[in-house]
């Protein structure tokens, strides 16, 4: 399984992240979150975060 997060914790990466359940269970929901900020509550306890889709955008880099 791929590595989880936590809501409150600071996401790595920017892009879309999935909410899984507490036994790692797809919950068909998605939330965008950028590097350096935290992630968003869950609608139920026990819900965590996994990486889907990291961002590809390279704005400002030369």
């Amino acid at each position: 399984m791929s590595k989880t997060y936590k809501p409150g914790q600071t996401a790595p990466r920017s892009g879309q992240y999935g909410i899984v359940g507490p036994r790692g269970g797809k919950t068909n929901r998605e939330r965008t979150v950028v590097k350096g900020e935290p992630f968003p509550p869950t609608e139920k306890s026990g819900q965590k975060y996994v990486m889907n889709d990291p961002t590809k955008n390279n704005a400002g880099k030369k």
